[in-house]
């Protein structure tokens, strides 16, 4: 530069990883923000010309790196967080969380609990999630009201009688969704989520796909979660999960798989063929004891695959820096390779390849000038991150939500030295108090 800049934040110190192709490592940057992308990005002493900035964010003694992805979410289950804990996948859904979720969701319940669980992911580190759930609107509402980025899908699951009616309305349901939000704001993306195949029917499954397709919107599935799910499905359709939803027409690119715990290898050469995007949500599939997902395998043959929580019932956390520790070391226990699934591949998983997952890598998931300013800084100053040898590392293997210290989303700063700038956190918990409260009530 040889002009005077302005800019609206700029951030001197610490140590950036960029997160993009070439995982470049920037020491002591210079990093200007304005109208809400990455201006540039400078080394000390790259630049003689001056900057005027609205506000300059010390980063020294920190990490810096980009906003961190959650690729699979149901934030209104924050308030079935603990309520149904210790039980098989089918127990907890059919006996516990269905009929908790039939006498207790709402708009309300869904506003509430979506605020309390971004809440939760902004104090660590979280900035995008993709989230999939009933009164999605509401969810979508909320996220805008918060200023996260997000990807907000309308649920459908068919109920016992399903019928010719129930399906009619499950698209008008899924048109009307994504009308109502498709550019609403920069932050947010609709698109849709069938529960399962073994909960939606495959006419559902794809007529739901149909219009997720003629909106160009992403389609999210739960798949092979658990080995009751692959019987179910070869008992119904004689054939497995992925070859089922092949049949079905609803494999492509815009198609997110969660879990993809139980796949033959035939299934993820048809994965990676369609190229539909993973998300690996290892906390929750050890809570449940679903089983460990194949990412190695996926990862070899070329599948994208993102890092997700899933809900609070299953985790029972948002916090994604958790979340890599387990995605690294369950699969070099499970392996017994301490070599696979590196810091460095477990990190990209949670921020570009998460972003990838999303289909907005062209925004977000990397530090680099012409990006969208979703930027987390990660203090370093904590016994637990000291000695600090490899950043990588110490992120995947030391660090935890709690050592996340500001949170930029959109160039917009959202949180501040661990303090809200906008949401109101007091208001926020105590209406999930008085919700939960009511549902203690009911339920126990």
């Amino acid at each position: 530069m040889n002009m005077e800049t302005d800019v609206d934040i700029l951030i001197r110190g610490g140590t950036l990883l960029t997160m993009s192709q070439a995982m470049e490592i920037v020491h002591d940057p210079v990093i200007g923000i304005r109208d809400g992308k990455i201006l540039f990005i400078d080394r000390p002493g790259y630049s003689t010309a001056p900057i005027r900035a609205r506000e300059t964010l010390d980063a020294s003694h920190s990490i810096i790196m980009p906003g961190l992805v959650n690729t699979h979410t149901h934030l209104p289950m924050a308030f079935f967080r603990g309520l149904a804990d210790d039980l098989p996948l089918m127990d907890w859904l059919n006996n516990h969380i269905f009929p908790a979720e039939a006498k207790h969701v709402n708009r309300e319940m869904v506003y509430a609990g979506s605020l309390l669980a971004i809440a939760e992911m902004i104090l660590s580190g979280t900035t995008t999630f993709c989230d999939g759930y009933f009164y999605e609107s509401s969810v979508a509402q909320a996220a805008i009201d918060a200023g996260v980025r997000a990807v907000t899908a309308q649920g459908f699951i068919d109920p016992p009688a399903g019928g010719s009616d129930t399906l009619s309305k499950n698209i008008q349901i899924a048109e009307r969704f994504i009308d109502k939000w498709s550019g609403k704001s920069e932050l947010l993306t609709p698109a849709l989520f069938c529960h399962s195949p073994y909960t939606c029917s495959p006419d559902t499954l794809r007529e739901i796909k149909k219009v997720s397709r003629a909106a160009r919107v992403p389609y999210i599935i739960h798949l092979a979660e658990t080995r009751d799910e692959v019987r179910i499905i070869r008992e119904r359709y004689s054939v497995p999960p992925v070859t089922h939803l092949e049949k079905t027409g609803v494999l492509d690119d815009a198609t997110i798989a969660v879990h993809c715990v139980w796949l033959e290898e035939k299934e993820l050469e048809l994965l990676a063929m369609r190229d539909v995007k993973v998300s690996h949500n290892p906390e929750s599939n050890m809570k449940l004891a679903s089983g460990v997902a194949p990412v190695p395998d996926m990862l070899k043959k070329g599948i994208t695959v993102g890092l997700g929580t899933d809900g609070s019932a299953s985790n029972n956390n948002l916090d994604l820096l958790t979340e890599m520790d387990t995605a690294a070391k369950i699969h070099k226990v499970f392996r017994m390779d301490p070599t696979v699934m590196h810091a460095r591949t477990v990190l990209k998983m949670a921020t570009i390849e998460g972003a990838k997952v999303l289909n907005l890598a062209d925004r977000i998931g990397s530090v680099e000038a012409g990006k969208c300013a979703d930027i987390i800084l990660v203090d370093t100053r904590k016994p637990h991150l000291t000695p600090l040898y490899n950043c990588y590392s110490q992120l995947v293997y030391a660090a935890n939500g709690a050592d996340v210290s500001t949170v930029i989303i959109n160039g917009k700063v959202i949180l501040k030295e661990r303090r809200f700038l906008g949401l109101d956190i007091e208001d926020i918990l105590s209406r999930a108090r008085k919700i939960a409260g009511e549902i203690e009530k009911t339920d126990r």
